[in-house]
This record gives structure tokens, sequence and C-alpha cells, in this order.
């Protein structure tokens, strides 16, 4: 994940400490140098000290990357993922389903790191996770990496996080389908017909488009609606195939999609 503002990535740390702790796994907490260990416990138990029995039997734990090297002084990624790969199974051993790590990446800086030795760290990393309960998040401070360090960690992870909690992404792809990936909610809704506006105009000369919400957590019965009347009025499209799952598609007919000509509502089963 990347980040440009502290309080989202607090938002995800928490979502993602929290999920941990349910689970039954160990979870494992780097935070950005400089950020006190009361702080991110702080951060972690508002409303309510809802952490501090994970803190006191071992299941949550704060460090660093410091201490993840000791006592080597200089960062190495064997070191680190033979630490982590016995840190798995030493969970595993206490009884854990498994250990899940949140690494902000603000260490490299802090340790004097070479940028070019971590990122071949994360393009290499498949055996940490092939066949082994282990999680990890890699976070980027914007403020902190140029956009070529950004992008280049975003194509090696298998997965990209949304910014924040309740956000949307759009994907087009070059085939004619737009994809859309979290919460189409009232906050997100300028957003989302936008981008059907946008995808309608590219694929005019195909007149076919295929809208994917299959990876949508949430649609809100507005972003529904603007579904619909843009879909209505596409008269030169002859087909806006909508891929949805039970739930969206039982929506998009109650709100009248049955009757809009062009429009095929394709219910899929997950997961996806």
């Amino acid at each position: 994940m990347s980040y440009g503002n502290d309080e989202v990535r607090w938002e995800v740390i928490t979502a993602f400490v929290r999920l941990g702790l349910a689970r039954g796994e160990k979870v494992l907490v780097l935070p950005c140098p400089g950020v006190p260990a009361q702080e991110v416990l702080a951060r972690l138990d508002f409303p309510s000290a809802s952490t501090v029995a994970a803190r006191e039997r071992g299941q949550l734990v704060v460090s660093s990357m410091r201490e993840v090297i000791a006592p080597d002084p200089e960062f190495t990624a064997a070191r680190q993922m033979g630490w982590l790969s016995a840190e798995t199974d030493r969970a595993t051993a206490e009884g854990y389903a498994g250990l899940r790590a949140f690494i902000d990446m603000g260490w490299v800086a802090a340790l004097g790191a070479e940028v070019e030795v971590m990122m071949h760290r994360e393009t290499g990393a498949e055996e940490l996770f092939t066949d082994r309960p282990y999680t990890e998040i890699c976070a980027y401070d914007r403020r902190r990496f140029n956009r070529t360090v950004i992008d280049a960690m975003e194509r090696a992870h298998p997965r990209t996080l949304l910014e924040g909690l309740g956000g949307l992404r759009t994907v087009r792809d070059g085939d004619g389908v737009l994809r859309f990936i979290g919460e189409a909610d009232a906050a997100n809704q300028e957003e989302f017909t936008r981008a059907l506006r946008l995808a309608l105009a590219h694929t005019a000369a195909a007149r076919r488009l295929t809208v994917d919400l299959t990876r949508l957590h949430f649609l809100s019965v507005g972003c529904a609606v603007g579904l619909l009347t843009l879909a209505n009025g596409a008269a030169g499209h002859e087909l806006i195939q909508v891929r949805c799952d039970r739930g969206q598609r039982r929506m998009l007919r109650r709100l009248g999609g049955g009757s809009v000509p062009s429009l095929a509502l394709t219910e899929v089963v997950g997961p996806w």
C-alpha cells in the first residue's frame, strides 16, 4: 500500500491488526521509525483498550526493523526474510493460526539502506508466503519515496490495497472492461459515474462495454441508479454487460434494470 496521509495509514493498520487478532493470528507491527510504540498502541486501542490482552499474552508485538536484523548493523534481505520465516514457524508452534506483519518502509532511510536492495527483496519474497500462513503489508509513504519506486512496488506486489477504508478504484482494461474495486457509495458517486461516462465514450466505436461490479464491497442505490441512467442513455451501444453478484443483480433489477434494452445483468458467483 502507499499513503500520503497519516490518518489513512492508521486506518489501515488498525483494520489489519484487529482482523489478525480476531482470526487467532500473531501480529507484528513495525511502524515508521520515529513513531513511538506508545502512539501505535494508543491508535490501535482507540476508543477502548481492545488490544491490551493480546499484548499481554504476546499475540501483538510492536517492534522495529533494527530489532529484526539484530545483531547485524546493516539490512540484508536474507537476514530479514530468515527472521520472518522463523517467526512464522514460532507463531504456529505457539498455537496461533499464523503470522501477519505490517511493515512501514520508512525504515529504509532510517537504516541508511539502499533502495535497490529493498526493491530486490520486495520482488523476491515468494518463499515467505508459499504454502505458509504468513500475511504482510508493506506501506510506502509517498512523501518519502518517489513515484518511480512506488510504481515499481505496485507492479511487484501481488496485491495493491486501496489507500483507505471506503475508497473506490476504477480500472479500465483495453478490451472494453471497466472494473470497480472498493465501495461505490454517496461519497464516491461522482467518481463512479464519471468513470462510467468515460468508459462509454471510449467504447462508443465498439458499441460494447462490460462493467464489472464483483469486487465492490458496497453498491449504493444512488450509484446503481446512475449506472442504469447512463446505460439507458447510451443509445449507440448494442450491449452493456454488467457482471455482478446476486445482491447487486437483485438491486439493479428492482430499480428497473430489466427495462434497459442494451443492459445484460450477469450474475457471477465468487470467489473472484
